[in-house]
């Protein structure tokens, strides 16, 4: 008979692997960024882009976590997903955290309300901007209120996106 307490390894005192702390939130993006390529069928956009709630819950949860150049890597990614043009999320995302860390820099302390304002912004700002540049490359011209709807989801489904990624970082960190 094979004694439990010998199996039993203590957590106190062991750490995550690397891949857990620095890949989790990478990979959550990127299944993020795939939800877009669900085969459902709409006549006016109204999915949220997924991977862009995540990078911005991740980034408002955990401002430590990324530098802003990860929203090259991610970006690709989301446009290969989605169909935009190439460089558009690229472009968008990385300007996005930019100025994400912009406003971090200014403000002492942020609450939970000036984090979804200053995720609405953010969505406004990228949804309007893949519009715009989806426009210039031959994408039609398609009217700023056919995306309202698309903005006005995203925006609302914001905290239940960071209430989740919470869940995920609480796992994430424990060892």
């Amino acid at each position: 008979m094979i004694d439990r307490h010998l199996n039993h390894v203590p957590r106190l005192g062991r750490h995550p692997s690397r891949f857990r702390l620095a890949g989790i939130p990478v990979v959550t993006v990127l299944i993020g960024s795939m939800v877009t390529a669900l085969p459902l069928i709409a006549q006016t956009p109204v999915m949220p882009p997924f991977g862009l709630l995540l990078l911005l819950s991740w980034r408002l949860l955990r401002p430590e976590l990324w530098r802003a150049w990860i929203g090259l890597p991610l970006g690709l990614f989301d446009d290969m997903m989605s169909g935009q043009p190439i460089g558009s999320g690229m472009f968008l995302w990385t300007v996005m955290l930019i100025g994400v860390d912009t406003i971090e820099q200014r403000m002492i302390w942020r609450s939970y309300r000036q984090d979804w304002l200053i995720a609405a912004v953010a969505i406004i700002f990228c949804i309007t901007g893949g519009l715009l540049l989806a426009q210039i490359t031959g994408g039609g011209d398609v009217s700023l209120l056919l995306v309202a709807p698309q903005m006005l989801w995203t925006i609302l489904l914001f905290p239940f996106v960071v209430r989740q990624c919470a869940r995920i970082d609480r796992w994430r960190v424990m060892a």
